[in-house]
């Protein structure tokens, strides 16, 4: 039994008129009249019941369709496979992603997909939540990485893991030793924040608000390289992630919990829900899901 032959077998079953299915085929009635006998012959039993100029199926050509059907269709999911695997020899990946986690998450997930598919070009775009919401609307990013839940019914979300936060002290500072600290100390210390129109110092002044104050930092920076480089130097303390203050695991500073707060957010994938995300995407995606359920455990160990 050939694959081409069942080609024409299927033909005749869709238009069950001989001459249709041969010029739907692109031969000759009376070649594929010979290919379904040939394949009548290596079965062993009739095909189709032939009556004047209508045929119809008999109970064997049904049981054939049937699977003929499934070849077809797994000769389709075949090529696609095989398609979606040579289309990661080549092609581009376009990420958006929020600062901090651009800092801590992204590079091992580059680096590991890097190693398997190096003729992927991938472009990572930090950016702020707005901003990645409207660049995806716009058809600008495959995906991006962002705080949950963001709204938009063209949009769909993946969580990801939960990112607490954490003070960051200066080595030397006269908190240092402290085991764990409240969110009072940024009304009694120096601090330096991000700005207000950023996401995490939006959740700081909201938790700070419940003990009855809005913290006055001395700096406000936008650059977090620039805003640890202060904090290292002396000029005050400061609440960022958990996981990009061990990321960085510098030397000079101390990581202290922060007690009886609520401040931690979700972290999370969103696209399209209209686009198409390639076979790069959806490994790329993979690899952020396993590396946030080691976060996880991390941050699980962590509290226990």
């Amino acid at each position: 039994m050939e694959l081409r032959q069942l080609e024409y077998f299927y033909a005749v079953c869709q238009e069950l008129h001989f001459t249709k299915a041969a010029e739907k085929v692109g031969i000759t009635q009376p070649s594929l009249s010979q290919q379904i006998k040939l394949l009548e012959h290596e079965i062993g039993t009739p095909l189709f019941d032939r009556i004047g100029k209508k045929i119809d199926l008999t109970e064997s050509g049904k049981l054939l369709l049937k699977y003929t059907r499934n070849i077809f269709s797994e000769i389709e999911q075949a090529k696609t496979s095989i398609n979606e695997l040579n289309g990661l020899q080549r092609g581009t990946l376009s990420i958006g992603t929020v600062l901090t986690v651009e800092n801590y998450l992204i590079p091992p997930a580059l680096l590991d997909f890097h190693r398997l598919y190096p003729a992927i070009k991938i472009s990572v775009f930090g950016l702020r939540t707005g901003d990645i919401k409207k660049h995806l609307l716009e058809n600008q990013l495959d995906f991006g990485i962002v705080f949950l839940p963001m709204k938009g019914e063209e949009l769909e979300t993946i969580s990801l893991y939960t990112e607490e936060m954490a003070f960051a002290v200066p080595v030397g500072h006269p908190l240092e030793k402290e085991r764990i600290l409240g969110l009072e100390a940024l009304q009694t210390t120096p601090s330096i924040l991000l700005p207000e129109n950023y996401f995490i110092r939006q959740l700081i002044n909201k938790a700070c608000k419940d003990f009855g104050f809005v913290p006055e930092p001395v700096f406000e920076i936008t650059t977090m390289e620039s805003l640890i480089n202060m904090v290292i130097e002396g000029a005050g303390i400061t609440i960022l992630p958990k996981p990009y203050l061990e990321y960085l695991s510098h030397s000079g500073l101390k990581i202290i919990p922060i007690s009886h707060s609520n401040l931690s957010r979700e972290i999370g994938i969103v696209y399209r829900k209209d686009k198409y995300l390639s076979a790069a995407a959806h490994i790329f995606i993979k690899n952020l899901k396993d590396m946030s359920l080691h976060l996880n455990n991390r941050a699980t160990e962590s509290t226990d």
